[in-house]
């Protein structure tokens, strides 16, 4: 790595921590009214995988869905802000290769993402106390999770021209498959058709594999969530990296 890819990675970082309160405390907020809300309602009427309460089981959930929304939204709202004010040409001009404008990218959106798990986790440790069954599973989970989001967000930003663009993208494929992941419930309790929808969202086995690092319980074997996520995490990575080579929506 050249030396301009720390400071393109301090650029990337400094921009959502300077805006903490709404690019972290805004997400964990909401977080914590899910939290509040299901819990109020549900807490006592369900439990999940035989023993766990639902408010055990919702918080895994609650941090990995705020990591991915807001894994995405570093990298695509910073491209598109660059892009409209005209200050892309900034990245464009130093010797940067496209490996180290991947990688600051990447690694600023999976620190954003980190970021507002914890708060989320911290915040819910005055509610319940969540057991940590395995720690290397929740902390791979985590990290690949947010990478899937961040070279999403990446494609997201490069494709995108306008603003009604992006929020297309966010509305209409990050937010559905989000909340169709099993954030709120375990895939056992859908019908037949919508557990076959589920298997084919990749974002379900991100929350799955999540929980099981938490509750050494899952709907489906965390191995075959973890190859599902790796290797979904791999495809984005060459897409993303392939279209940062060939300078798509870059260079003209």
């Amino acid at each position: 790595m050249g030396s301009g890819f720390p400071t393109l990675l301090r650029k990337e970082l400094l921009r959502f921590w300077k805006v903490a309160f709404q690019t972290i405390a805004a997400p964990v907020l909401t977080a914590l009214m899910y939290l509040l809300i299901f819990a109020h309602v549900l807490e006592g009427r369900v439990t999940v995988y035989d023993s766990v309460p639902y408010t055990a089981f919702l918080i895994p959930g609650l941090m990995m869905m705020s990591m991915l929304q807001n894994a995405f939204a570093n990298p695509s709202s910073s491209l598109i802000q660059s892009r409209i004010t005209g200050n892309l040409v900034f990245i464009l001009l130093p010797p940067l290769s496209h490996r180290e404008i991947f990688s600051a990218y990447l690694l600023a959106a999976i620190a954003r993402g980190l970021c507002v798990g914890l708060c989320v986790w911290a915040i819910s440790l005055f509610f319940v106390q969540l057991p940590i069954a395995n720690p290397l599973w929740i902390l791979v989970f985590a990290v690949m999770s947010c990478g899937i989001m961040g070279t999403l967000g990446l494609i997201a930003g490069l494709w995108s021209e306008k603003f009604d663009q992006l929020a297309a993208f966010q509305n209409f494929l990050i937010m559905p498959a989000t909340f169709l992941s099993g954030v709120f419930y375990s895939i056992h309790s859908l019908p037949p058709f919508w557990q076959t929808v589920s298997h084919w969202n990749p974002l379900f086995y991100t929350i799955d594999g999540f929980r099981y690092g938490f509750f050494a319980a899952s709907d489906v074997s965390p191995w075959f969530s973890f190859a599902v996520v790796a290797g979904v995490f791999a495809v984005l990575c060459l897409i993303s990296l392939r279209l940062l080579a060939s300078g798509y929506k870059l260079r003209n």
